[in-house]
């Protein structure tokens, strides 16, 4: 089948580690045809070129995100009159107040009829209709006139924008939006909806594809409703990190007005609920990533959980030769910005210095940008002083028991060394979606400690100890513990290796999305006609039922006996549900 690949951020560019499960999934599938439809999100992603691509990749397609020329439509009155009423709605629907406000209201003097006429029209599922109806009509607007850059650049929007903050029935926060706050919502809104100014959904693009994958929430989901709104094309949504969620993180107190805030987040929160709704299944990474889905509106029958796929190949020798490790090391592997509290591990690990003053502690990483260099340095001079120097002797040189190294030093040539080194795996995050680094260690055969956040819970399944977050007492005793008692950290160890092998490789991970392929094509019909050589349709280049183990011819059936009634004789044929069942 043709599959329409649509990123954002990072695959099929180099440097895209966050979509290098993208990769291999479209290496594994080999039986599928894949164009894909890239959304960058700077100049320098678009400037360092593509990774090597398979054959069976037709052609990549790039709209950048981070910038949008004007794209000089001029509207006309009549198509002036059409945005404004449309934007409106969409406004309107974003700006809409809470059942807490609407109760309020009551309360202040609106009769018992007209509140409940008021929170009849303002319910849920009917915002979510305006809101929907509203993004495309947008999106056919643009598709007729050809872009809505201008449009929402315009001053008309804004003015939209402020009629529905000053509605009686809108957010109190929104109520309370001044100028700037409105001209910088207006800007985030128009970057958020560059997709649908796009010309991916004819029948040369998204439209001719059988399947859209996003590969993500937010602008890739997006494009992917349009495909499904334009063209009929079935829509499969998969989220490793919740859009909205990282929405949230990023615009926080410091960042924004709340009145900026509560206007976006109504906004985003309104596009993951309409993606959720048109798409005919969602992939969360991992339990946590479903329970905001499912919040977030989404069918929990429509869900189903893939784990990323990760190469374990490159860990087999680590995790076979658990030996190598020093016994009185514990390790902590990843990128260095404050989310990951090392702080935390710090105090922790003075506290297990106290119990075990042979143990050393080994950080292993790079910084994340200026503000994970600025928290390397913090981590580096809160170690001096916790930690002096020792030294053996009065004349000798001292030597402090944390270190501070990058993947590639002589101590740390590779990653599996790095975790090898250890026998103990130590993550100390106070914020965490998928723990890479805790499947990687897995993947060593190591026993690990980590804070309850994100999927970790979910990830280690019992194969390792977990504590509360910032509570450095927590886990300094359960480091020592581990460092205590090298019969339960080898037998938590090869634990927590079957458990990954079982769950996290890449192998899975591209059976679980071949099997959904089919689960969905099965469902939906097939708008691409392709014929063969001899004219007959051809849906899909490979059929699925070639690909399932197993015979597919059965016993010659018997001739039909006399005594059956002329219907049965003349029943037609139904083709058998094997492929199906058997590929999932």
């Amino acid at each position: 089948m043709r599959i329409g690949l649509v990123t954002e951020g990072g695959y099929p560019y180099v440097g895209g580690d966050a979509m290098l499960w993208c990769d291999r999934l479209v290496h594994g599938l080999d039986q599928h045809e894949f164009d894909v439809y890239a959304l960058s999100r700077g100049r320098h992603q678009e400037t360092e070129g593509l990774v090597p691509l398979p054959p069976q990749v037709g052609r990549v397609r790039t709209a950048p995100l981070w910038t949008a020329a004007d794209d000089g439509v001029a509207y006309g009155r009549r198509a002036r009159r059409r945005f404004a009423e449309c934007y409106g709605e969409l406004v309107a629907a974003v700006c809409a107040g809470a059942g807490t406000e609407r109760t309020g209201s009551a309360r202040a003097g609106v009769g018992s009829a007209r509140a409940s006429e008021i929170r009849s029209q303002d319910a849920p599922a009917d915002l979510a209709d305006r809101f929907g109806s509203a993004l495309y009509a947008l999106a056919e607007l643009a598709r007729e006139e050809g872009g809505l850059v201008a449009a929402l650049r315009s001053d008309a929007a804004v003015r939209t924008l402020e009629r529905a903050c000053r509605a009686p029935r809108a957010l109190r926060t929104a109520r309370e939006a001044r100028v700037p706050d409105l001209l910088t919502v207006a800007a985030h809104l128009e970057r958020a909806l560059r997709p649908l100014s796009l010309d991916w959904y004819g029948d040369d693009g998204l439209g001719g594809a059988d399947l859209c994958h996003a590969t993500s929430g937010g602008p890739a989901a997006l494009c992917g409703l349009l495909a499904r709104h334009f063209s009929g094309v079935p829509l499969l949504v998969t989220e490793y990190g919740v859009h909205l969620r990282s929405h949230y993180l990023t615009l926080g107190p410091d960042a924004a007005t709340p009145a900026v805030r509560a206007l976006l987040g109504a906004f985003h929160g309104r596009l993951a609920a309409e993606v959720y709704r048109g798409a005919e299944i969602l992939t969360p990474g991992n339990a946590h990533a479903r329970r905001w889905q499912e919040r977030c509106g989404a069918d929990r029958t429509r869900i189903r959980t893939v784990y990323p796929g990760m190469a374990a190949d490159r860990f087999t020798q680590a995790g076979e030769s658990p030996d190598r490790a020093d016994p009185h090391t514990l390790v902590w592997v990843g990128r260095v910005d404050p989310a990951k509290d090392l702080v935390s591990l710090l105090h922790a690990f003075a506290e297990v210095r106290k119990e075990e003053p042979e143990a050393r502690l080994r950080i292993v990483g790079a910084p994340s940008g200026a503000e994970g260099e600025a928290y390397l340095g913090h981590c580096r001079a809160l170690a001096a002083q916790l930690f002096p120097d020792e030294a053996e002797g009065a004349h000798a040189v001292g030597d402090n028991p944390v270190s501070f190294e990058e993947i590639g030093a002589p101590d740390a040539p590779t990653l599996p060394d790095a975790y090898a080194a250890g026998a103990v795996v130590v993550l100390s995050s106070v914020v965490e979606g998928f723990p890479i680094s805790l499947v990687e260690a897995m993947f060593c055969g190591r026993a690990t400690v980590s804070t309850d956040v994100g999927a970790v819970v979910e990830v280690i399944g019992g194969t390792g100890l977990v504590v509360p977050p910032r509570n450095p007492r927590a886990l300094a005793e359960a480091c020592v513990a581990l460092l205590r008692d090298p019969e339960r950290r080898e037998r938590l160890g090869a634990a927590a290796r079957a458990r990954a092998l079982e769950l996290f490789t890449v192998e899975q991970n591209i059976a679980a999305f071949h099997g959904i392929y089919l689960e969905i094509v099965s469902h939906c019909p097939v708008r691409r006609v392709v014929l063969d050589g001899s004219g007959d349709p051809l849906p899909f280049a490979a059929p699925a039922e070639s690909h399932v183990p197993g015979h597919w011819t059965g016993p010659t059936p018997r001739a039909l006996p006399r005594s059956l009634p002329t219907w049965a004789t003349n029943a037609p044929v139904r083709a058998t549900p094997l492929a199906t069942e058997g590929a999932r």
